[in-house]
């Protein structure tokens, strides 16, 4: 009889633990996933970073945004945050004004996208020479041109200024297009980087072949290689463009008064403001710059690139994960 009751026992303590064991592993497989890595936990906390960064990065723009919108009243407001209570647009239309922004457009256009496809093609070449041929100095080579990278603008500002100087290229955005025709100019060693480490991941399978069948390296560099490297190409291109974009401290020393960008106008906006204003008739609220008129003029310069950059992602995210390269 006491055998059978504690066999019992026994027999229930056994179903309790099944019974716990079965619940907690299903309660780990609900929290944690199958693997540790497709839970409920482990996606609460992936998406509240991936939240987080993407507050961090945002803010600026719809702060900028916001207050780019509000009129005099509204910016003087405290308990006007975020809604301004009318979108005033009359900031944006001084703005375009000031910046003069059809002609500023236009020369910052021929200053980024011309140097930005010369490098991103030339720079494709020099990547692909360096990924797939073997010549004498090669690793010497590709040092110097890394070095390259690291030696800060300044050391060769006054000696590239005398030479385009010399060579009669001051005014014009040639001091930018003719170094990006030979891989060089603003951050072409990493743009040079970026193709070697993507052609590393095209198979060399794909060349044997066109070489099998007649074509050329150079040949095959463009009717096989650079149809397949479309990711590539529009990263290189997109950072050339926003580098070339951004850059005023060469832009100014190479254009001068000849040519003005947009965001050498923005640097001048203020004096540019009162100059256009001070002398129309129109009321002290027009005269007086504010920050809703400077941030119009700020999100009218970035527009275009957060526009680039919105077409651009999908090709942006697939060379950094192949390549494993962040940008600045």
């Amino acid at each position: 009889m006491k055998q059978g009751i504690a066999s019992i026992m026994r027999a229930a303590k056994a179903a309790d633990k099944k019974t716990f064991e079965n619940g907690w592993n299903k309660s780990k497989k609900f929290l944690l996933g199958r693997q540790g890595n497709d839970g409920i936990v482990f996606k609460l906390v992936v998406y509240a970073l991936l939240i987080s960064i993407g507050f961090v990065y945002l803010y600026p723009i719809f702060y900028m945004i916001s207050q780019s919108l509000k009129s005099l009243q509204d910016l003087l407001d405290p308990t006007v945050l975020w809604l301004p209570k009318s979108l005033h647009l009359d900031n944006y239309i001084r703005a375009w004004h000031v910046l003069d922004f059809p002609r500023a457009f236009g020369a910052s256009l021929l200053n980024s996208v011309l140097p930005a496809i010369a490098q991103t093609v030339s720079c494709a070449l020099v990547g692909y020479g360096f990924a797939r041929f073997r010549f004498p100095g090669k690793n010497v080579m590709l040092a110097l041109i890394l070095l390259t990278f690291i030696i800060p603008v300044q050391v060769v500002m006054i000696p590239l200024f005398l030479l385009f100087q010399q060579y009669g290229l001051l005014g014009s955005p040639l001091p930018f297009i003719v170094p990006a025709l030979f891989a060089g100019g603003i951050k072409s060693a990493l743009f040079i980087l970026i193709y070697l480490q993507f052609f590393k991941t095209v198979p060399k399978a794909l060349e044997e072949s066109a070489q099998i069948d007649g074509a050329g390296a150079f040949k095959t560099f463009f009717r096989i290689i650079l149809p397949i490297s479309v990711p590539a190409i529009v990263v290189v291109f997109l950072f050339s463009l926003v580098w070339h974009w951004n850059e005023t401290y060469t832009t100014s020393l190479y254009l001068g008064e000849s040519m003005r960008t947009l965001p050498l106008k923005l640097q001048s906006f203020d004096l540019a403001y009162s100059q256009t204003y001070s002398s129309s008739n129109v009321g002290m609220d027009a005269v007086n710059i504010n920050e809703s008129i400077k941030l119009a003029g700020t999100m009218l310069i970035i527009l275009p690139l957060l526009t680039l950059y919105l077409f651009a992602q999908r090709w942006f995210v697939e060379v950094i994960d192949k390549t494993g390269i962040t940008g600045e």
